[in-house]
């Protein structure tokens, strides 16, 4: 009795809003139903079937997401060491021409890599600077490289705040039991601060996911280089842009839940030392 009364007093005070959320259903699906009237939707998904699984167009998308993967994570990783170096210098106090010099440069590198946009990064280091080098390198490994000097500079100002925000007592306590500044650093302040940011890492590797779709340009296939060649093959881009946009959708979320179980985590974890 008591849980249908309280349903009843839901249904009088929300009838409203049930109501609009109703109309809101019924209008998406009409709007749906007459989009895919209109642009020939089942059409299109055969064409698109048919390419994708009779003629293998899955195992190039498979291809793309290994890819995709990859640059990611070894991007990721290869600016987690750059930002870590260039965050060290950028703290040491100043009182050497040395230091001085190391952190102007490092200035320049983070304001090279943050002010120009990620796909002239790409192509400058493919089609100039690496044959300038002499160094010859797959697309997909060139990638890697180049996105990892990119997140590089952003995970400098990331690992930079992680940083200062550890006491500095901990620092001094270290230099004071006789530990000399870059052991103190690295096994002392650094882990701490990695602790701290270990959920904007996680917001850095969906961005770098995200950036993935430029590798194109330079011959790599990914996600998005994998539906455009579908695309290409059957002359019909509706449906594979937007399976394109459904995959990237679903990669994200899940990497986006990853991120908060991992703050959840470390929150318990903080309040259990307390």
């Amino acid at each position: 009795m008591q849980k249908n009364k309280s349903l009843r007093g839901f249904f009088r005070r929300h009838w409203m809003d049930l109501l609009v959320i109703l109309a809101v259903i019924a209008a998406a699906i009409a709007l749906a139903m007459s989009i895919s009237q209109r642009f020939k939707f089942d059409l299109k998904w055969e064409i698109f079937c048919e390419h994708f699984f009779e003629n293998n167009g899955y195992k190039k998308v498979l291809t793309g997401m290994q890819n995709t993967a990859l640059i990611a994570v070894f991007g990721l990783l290869i600016g987690i060491v750059i930002g870590t170096l260039i965050a060290i210098v950028k703290v040491i106090p100043p009182y050497k021409k040395l230091v001085r010099y190391g952190q102007t440069v490092c200035n320049v590198y983070v304001a090279f890599f943050r002010g120009t946009p990620i796909v002239v990064q790409l192509l400058l280091g493919y089609y100039i600077l690496l044959p300038l080098l002499g160094v010859s390198l797959p697309p997909v490994t060139s990638c890697m490289l180049i996105f990892g000097l990119n997140s590089g500079a952003y995970i400098s100002e990331i690992m930079r705040g992680g940083i200062q925000s550890v006491d500095a007592g901990q620092l001094e306590a270290a230099r004071a039991v006789g530990l000399p500044f870059s052991t103190s650093m690295l096994h002392v302040v650094v882990p701490q601060a990695v602790k701290n940011i270990l959920p904007t890492m996680g917001n850095e590797f969906i961005a770098l996911i995200k950036e993935t779709a430029i590798v194109g340009y330079v011959g790599a296939v990914d996600i998005t280089k994998a539906f455009q060649d579908q695309g290409d093959n059957s002359y019909e881009y509706m449906i594979p842009y937007l399976v394109m946009a459904l995959l990237y959708i679903v990669i994200v979320a899940v990497i986006a839940a990853l991120v908060k179980l991992m703050e959840r985590s470390l929150s318990k974890n903080e309040r259990r030392r307390k």
